[in-house]
């Protein structure tokens, strides 16, 4: 199963592009489409919330294991900037550079425009990432497209077998209630090997659950090995009590405080004591206040981009997480709004 997520601009041609590589599921501040041939699966994530809001499109990032970076051939604006700048602080491994209504452009400005992202990209996540240019009214370019998703998810379901053998992590984004089953989710298995009957804990709460069934693609299965994307029937749980960005998990770190190892984007203002950053973390949010800050041993009043910072922050709001989670920090009230990242110290 391959699973990729679509962003870019709002006149990008993001949503169209979606649109063509499956049939149209779930729609809230994410979009979902599903595509399936002999034994491809394609899950397509269109972050229809951004740019409105950022939560989307990290939610999306976390859902999928590659991008399309959508980009017109008017180039690139404010929000195309700030998606890739979001890539990079979240060290984002593979993804295509797409640029899109390629019907309505000529070669030689397609190529200038290409050659311009490589200079913008280079020494960032996306610099080797491979550019492909399309169209959705031609069909320029999108066979090949496809062929590139597919061949960049065998090398993601390569690195996934290589997790199997981890303890079980389960990632939720949606939770319901379905007549004479019960609570049901639907996540990513983050890592590991997940089993009917597994007995785990959804954190950030205390409570213990069970899986009572499983299915891949709709169809019943035994177990989902890491990177599946599940729909679980859970028993001593109800719909209400688990959230987008619960973890099923044997183990998790759950505080509502937390001290940060951060490195932060030469393009954002940083943050002084007593500022409010917004604080991601897999799809799990919380604004916290930043308490102390700490530079090469000596406490200070604001962070700076050129080393990295301690940094101490307050919050109201329990998030679960383990030591190689990568956080994300954010400014909402910046017009950049991604800020930097950092992992626990």
């Amino acid at each position: 199963m391959t699973k990729i997520t679509i962003i870019g601009s709002e006149k990008s041609g993001k949503t169209t592009l979606a649109s063509k590589l499956g049939k149209k599921g779930n729609t809230a501040d994410i979009t979902m489409y599903d595509f399936s041939k002999n034994d491809r699966v394609l899950t397509t994530i269109d972050a229809v919330g951004y740019p409105t809001s950022i939560k989307p499109m990290v939610t999306a990032f976390n859902l999928s294991d590659i991008v399309l970076l959508c980009v017109p051939p008017e180039g690139l604006d404010a929000h195309t900037g700030e998606c890739i700048i979001a890539l990079d602080l979240l060290g984002y491994k593979h993804g295509i550079i797409v640029l899109t209504k390629a019907d309505t452009s000529y070669p030689y400005a397609l190529d200038e425009l290409k050659e311009k992202l490589k200079k913008i990209t280079a020494g960032t996540a996306l610099e080797n990432w491979e550019y492909i240019s399309v169209s959705t009214t031609s069909f320029e370019g999108m066979e090949e497209l496809k062929e590139m998703i597919f061949e960049t998810g065998d090398i993601v379901a390569k690195e996934q077998e290589e997790l199997n053998d981890l303890p079980t992590r389960v990632v939720i984004d949606q939770s319901f209630n379905v007549t004479g089953i019960g609570c049901v989710v639907l996540g990513i298995v983050m890592q590991g090997t997940l089993k009917a009957k597994d007995k785990l804990v959804a954190f950030p709460t205390d409570k213990t659950i069970e899986v009572r069934s499983i299915q891949l693609h709709d169809v019943d299965a035994k177990s989902a090995p890491a990177g599946a994307r599940v729909g679980l029937a859970l028993k001593n749980v109800q719909s209400k009590d688990i959230e987008r960005g619960f973890i099923l998990s044997e183990k998790e770190d759950v505080t509502e405080d937390l001290t940060l190892k951060c490195k932060f984007s030469p393009f954002s203002k940083g943050f002084a004591i007593g500022d409010v950053p917004h604080i991601f973390v897999g799809l799990q949010s919380s604004p916290m206040r930043v308490e102390k800050i700490v530079k090469d041993g000596e406490e200070v009043e604001r962070t700076t981009t050129d080393a990295e910072c301690i940094v101490t922050l307050l919050g109201s709001k329990l998030l679960a997480y383990n030591e190689s989670d990568r956080f994300t920090i954010c400014n909402l009230d910046d017009k950049q709004r991604f800020a930097g990242y950092g992992y626990k110290a």
